[in-house]
């Protein structure tokens, strides 16, 4: 996939083309975590101090499909909309919850493919959450990595 004035014959490459021509990329889940002061910060904050919460995670978004290091980004429903299964017996047995009492729950996630976790953690830093709570980067690990 390249991009430029073809008429001129010139082309350059999409940054997620150059991403993958360079070399091996690794996928990396940016995790953002909730807690109640952030919650009770949340509840005083105006709407339009909600409103450009919100745009400040569009503009993130958008940085990072650019850049072509985006893959997804989203939130997630409060856990108390949760549900859980087991199997038991090789039944699904489906259940409401979780109901651990954590002070801390994922609100949220961007899924990238960059470099190094050290570029991960550039992008993790620019969640806007990332000033009232914590941001967890995680390396993915593919079924094809496993020792079996």
């Amino acid at each position: 996939m390249c991009t430029g004035d073809v008429g001129a014959g010139i082309r350059e490459a999409t940054p997620a083309a150059k991403k993958f021509s360079e070399g091996a990329v690794v996928r990396y889940l940016i995790m953002i975590h909730s807690n109640p002061r952030f919650r009770a910060l949340w509840e005083e904050f105006s709407d339009e101090q909600k409103a450009e919460f919100g745009r400040s995670h569009l503009t993130l978004d958008r940085a990072l499909e650019e850049s072509g290091e985006l893959v997804l980004s989203d939130g997630l429903a409060d856990p108390a909309e949760a549900k859980c299964v087991t199997v038991r017996h090789g039944r699904a047995v489906p259940s409401d919850g979780p109901f651990a009492e954590v002070k801390e729950h994922l609100v949220g996630f961007y899924l990238v493919e960059c470099e190094s976790m050290d570029r991960a953690l550039e992008h993790a830093a620019r969640v806007p959450d990332a000033v009232y709570g914590k941001i967890e980067v995680r390396p993915l690990r593919t079924v094809k990595e496993l020792d079996l």
